[in-house]
């Protein structure tokens, strides 16, 4: 790519920072990111816990180990995520997760040919394996999925949700970035379709009502709807509440501002 995934600009955040948002909108629970060991990472929200590989160069294994190990206790189930895939949308992390729970320990995305173990879902009870492949030098996905109860999921079982074929019709959600024109090609396109409300949000230059904007961070439609994103307006997107302006915003949300002065 020519420089590091994680730090690349997304529409006034970075790719890692969107991805890292994107996975807590639609996975309860912690949410946590494995670097290699020294790896430097662009800024992130506090409650996102940084862990680090037991060592450089393992692939994605052990990432999935650290990865798991951390929830340990704490989580039955973990949606893992590439860094690279901007596109991600909620609904596909909450179809995928879903899919667990017929009794799978994995769920694999397996559309278009070709299987997406960075997509996927996962017990975390499959740390112990995970760390006896590790130790085994068996460092591929595959090798794990010869041991544990796989649901694949074709296009057709993904779009079977229709939150998320209303969302992610194309499956937009496991587009990822390799090479840099990837990247330029990627960062061109057109930024998420929201709609912006305003429910007695002070603002300037606009009426009030119901807009509809291309924007990636609530930063962004603050800017877009001339609001104030202060300690007097907070927003609401999707039930969450947050004034962070890297907070992501996916196709199809619905993004309220309120003012604390006023009364909705």
């Amino acid at each position: 790519m020519g420089s590091a995934k994680a730090s690349l600009e997304w529409h006034g955040s970075t790719l890692l920072r969107r991805i890292a948002g994107i996975v807590s909108r639609g996975a309860a629970g912690p949410v946590v990111v494995a670097r290699a060991p020294g790896q430097a990472l662009p800024a992130l929200p506090a409650e996102v816990e940084v862990v680090e590989d037991s060592r450089e160069g393992g692939g994605p294994l052990e990432g999935l180990a650290a990865g798991l190990a951390a929830l340990e206790g704490r989580a039955h189930t973990a949606y893992v995520s590439s860094t690279d895939v901007p596109f991600l949308h909620p609904a596909f992390v909450r179809r995928v997760l879903a899919a667990l729970e017929d009794g799978a320990d994995v769920a694999v995305p397996r559309v278009g040919g070709f299987h997406q173990p960075l997509c996927a879902a996962y017990r975390v009870s499959l740390l112990a394996p995970v760390q006896e492949l590790i130790a085994a030098g068996r460092m591929k996905p595959a090798f794990l999925f010869e041991r544990c109860a796989v649901r694949w999921l074709a296009d057709r079982d993904l779009l079977a949700d229709p939150g998320l074929a209303a969302a992610d019709p194309g499956l937009e959600s496991l587009r990822n970035l390799n090479e840099p024109g990837d990247y330029v090609a990627a960062r061109g396109e057109a930024a998420p379709l929201v709609r912006i409300e305003r429910s007695g949000a002070p603002h300037a230059g606009r009426g009030g009502g119901t807009f509809a904007a291309r924007v990636a961070t609530l930063g962004r439609a603050a800017a877009a709807a001339a609001i104030a994103l202060d300690d007097h307006v907070v927003a609401a997107v999707d039930g969450e509440m947050s004034r962070d302006p890297e907070f992501p915003l996916a196709a199809g949300d619905t993004v309220r501002f309120v003012s604390l002065d006023t009364a909705p």
